[in-house]
């Protein structure tokens, strides 16, 4: 029985990195994201974009969605 090594230790760095890769690209995203948010919510006038989504949620608040606040 031969086994292939080269092929089992690509495997084994190819799905490492790959998923370490794609982890580490989704998290710095959310934090850019995240620290954007924290920065937009501190402004004396906040955008619209971020007015619009704060009314927006106020509004779910308001009516009563059954999700715990």
């Amino acid at each position: 029985m031969t086994f292939y090594w080269p092929a089992i230790i690509g495997f084994l760095f190819g799905f490492g990195f790959g998923v370490g890769c794609a982890l580490a690209v989704m998290y710095s995203i959310y934090m850019g994201g995240y620290r954007a948010a924290v920065r937009d919510s501190q402004l004396p006038v906040p955008p619209e974009r971020y007015r619009q989504a704060l009314g927006k949620l106020v509004s779910l608040k308001g009516k009563g969605t059954g999700e715990p606040s």
